[in-house]
């Protein structure tokens, strides 16, 4: 659009600065572009995000949609002035649990609400959502950036996103497909992923006044890390869609759940059926540093933690024990390992 035939200084006096906008979705046109896929029609500027369906060899399409934010990860990106991961922790929270339906992500779209439009800043934020959408192998076929200016901070902003992918009917999972004795497989996480982060924020005092004092904190190196905390927070979520969907060519999966908010007791049993358990062999679990130190300096017993965060395991496989070698070998490049065993029990989670 022709920002000389669109304008109004009564409403950036106001706040919204229309231009801005326009600045913003000239920068952002190449990132858009970089997640193209083949059934994304048209460009930006329209009033929806066309995309072209392709059914063939899907005899009964079911389409599957998820919808998610990042959560107050979203303040770390804010205190460290960095904006370019965490639109794929955007994208991952919507596609990784698409894909819990062995469903293949099409497209997404995001909605970035801000105080103040800063074309560069809306830039950084959706070349990671272009960034997540390579990885996920989707399109990113349109969004909206709305400035609200009085009701965020003109530095601040909120991010979510939405997802659709598609599935065949006889494939899609479901609780009854899971049996004693099939094997649980952990896909691991890059870390905290984003989910938690009140808890977090709460445990290394990241809530106070002092900014400068909280960015001192982030830009701690901190040993078991290897990295700064503020770096070891802001590791976007990693996402699980082409390992998965590669997996379900190999092997029938029994079950498949997304590790998020309410960590293992929460999500695990949503892929099980009724009087099956999901048996944890706390040995096996590869546990990365982060959540220890989280852990010791907030005093959090270990039931918490479980029930808080994904602790090393962002998504589980179920399949049968048949087949659980060939599964660990044709996700060798994601690490995945057995972590425990489907057993007779309540529905609910055991540690052994």
């Amino acid at each position: 659009m022709n920002e000389n035939l669109s304008r109004s200084d009564s409403y950036k006096k106001a706040g919204v600065d229309i231009n801005a906008g326009y600045k913003a979705v000239e920068l952002i046109k190449t990132h858009v572009e970089r997640a193209r896929t083949g059934g994304m029609s048209g460009g930006l500027g329209g009033f929806g995000g066309l995309f072209e369906l392709d059914i063939s060899g899907i005899p009964n399409p079911v389409l599957v949609s998820g919808t998610d934010g990042v959560g107050t990860k979203l303040r770390i990106a804010f205190l460290t002035d960095k904006h370019d991961t965490v639109g794929i922790d955007c994208v991952a929270m919507c596609v990784n649990d698409v894909v819990c339906s062995l469903a293949r992500p099409l497209y997404f779209l995001d909605y970035i609400a801000c105080g103040k439009i800063i074309p560069e800043k809306i830039a950084a934020i959706v070349s990671g959502i272009a960034d997540g959408c390579v990885q996920a192998g989707c399109a990113l076929i349109g969004g909206e950036t709305a400035e609200m200016p009085g009701f965020y901070p003109d530095d601040e902003y909120d991010l979510a996103g939405f997802s659709t992918g598609i599935v065949d009917k006889s494939r899609i999972i479901d609780t009854s497909r899971a049996s004693a004795g099939d094997l649980i497989i952990a896909l691991p996480s890059s870390g905290v992923h984003s989910n938690g982060f009140s808890l977090i924020r709460k445990v290394f005092d990241l809530n106070e006044n002092d900014k400068n004092a909280v960015r001192k904190t982030l830009d701690t190196y901190v040993e078991p890390l290897k990295k700064t905390l503020g770096e070891e927070l802001l590791t976007p979520t990693r996402i699980y869609v082409k390992p998965v969907l590669n997996l379900a060519q190999r092997v029938s999966i029994h079950g498949a759940a997304h590790i998020t908010g309410g960590g293992f007791y929460e999500n695990i049993p949503r892929c099980l059926p009724d009087k099956l358990s999901a048996r944890i062999n706390k040995a096996a679990l590869r546990i990365p540093p982060i959540f220890g130190l989280i852990a010791e300096k907030g005093n959090i017993d270990e039931r918490d933690m479980f029930n808080t965060f994904n602790m090393g395991v962002g998504m589980i496989l179920v399949t049968a024990a048949a087949d659980s070698q060939t599964a660990l070998e044709t996700l060798a490049g994601e690490n995945a390992y057995i972590l425990g065993e489907i057993v007779p029990g309540n529905h609910g989670v055991e540690f052994v």
